[in-house]
């Protein structure tokens, strides 16, 4: 009788553990049914921030990194970029923080409509998870199955518009060679005028999540290509970086192939 209640509480356990999920699944579909989304870019004042400081520089709310902003309809059909995957801090005063890089077609001028693929890297009591996603905006975001993301991987993620309502997001991580492709449709048409690669504090429910600090994301190999054949580096687009309650939080430099973003808040 002893052996077999001790035999039932054994299932038990086992059947509580096997149904119960990781933390970092629970996080991530309680993010997804929160609906974990991007958005357009929120701008701030032309070449002055709310700090005071008076640049060239853009400023956003939510967006770091390079954006082009001064193209025709119908320029750019992909993006394409590489980084290797930080270690995420939760920010001072904060015990959890989130932030995202990917590579996007459209969302400044054009805010209709983004095609995006990328990676989150969030930290929650000091436990960091990663996840791999695509996202054809207005529609939230959604993870990519078959791939593992951790701090250290090299991954290359590109978006490819093969019309104004149709493309691809694949996310390749070099470091295990494992390669997830979506194709993807929407009813709400790309204007193909911008291409941008980016860190972003992005929005759960209706609001900004707490931006982690995400050290700094280096896009190498970032090139955009045109409709009209050939490639676009990344140097002669506009720097964004992201200010909050009155502060920067980020500083962004470019190079002919390379974009940086380096978290500078405390």
């Amino acid at each position: 009788m002893v052996y077999a209640v001790a035999l039932l509480g054994n299932l038990l356990l086992a059947s509580a553990a096997l149904a119960a999920p990781s933390s970092r699944l629970a996080a991530r579909l309680e993010r997804r049914r929160d609906g974990r989304q991007s958005q357009p870019i929120n701008r701030l004042e032309p070449g002055v921030s709310k700090a005071g400081e008076v640049s060239n520089v853009q400023y956003s709310s939510n967006w770091a990194g390079a954006v082009f902003d001064n193209k025709s309809t119908g320029t750019f059909k992909s993006v394409t970029g590489t980084f290797v995957v930080p270690t995420p801090k939760a920010a001072s005063g904060s015990s959890s923080g989130s932030a995202s890089a990917w590579v996007g077609i459209d969302g400044d001028t054009c805010g209709n409509a983004i095609l995006q693929t990328g990676v989150d890297f969030t930290v929650t009591n000091g436990k960091v998870s990663y996840d791999a996603w695509y996202e054809w905006y207005p529609d939230y975001a959604y993870d990519f199955s078959g791939i593992t993301i951790s701090a250290g991987d090299s991954i290359t993620t590109t978006v490819t518009a093969t019309s104004t309502k149709a493309g691809t997001a694949v996310i390749t991580n070099n470091t295990t060679g494992k390669t997830v492709t979506k194709s993807l449709t929407s009813t709400y048409a790309l204007c193909e005028e911008n291409a941008e690669w980016i860190v972003e504090d992005y929005e759960e429910g209706s609001s900004l999540v707490t931006l982690a600090n995400f050290g700094t994301v280096e896009f190498t190999g970032a090139s955009a290509g045109l409709v009209a054949g050939g490639t676009l580096g990344p140097s002669t687009a506009d720097t964004i970086d992201i200010e909050q309650n009155s502060k920067v939080l980020t500083s962004v430099t470019l190079g002919s192939s390379t974009v940086t973003v380096k978290y500078t808040g405390s």
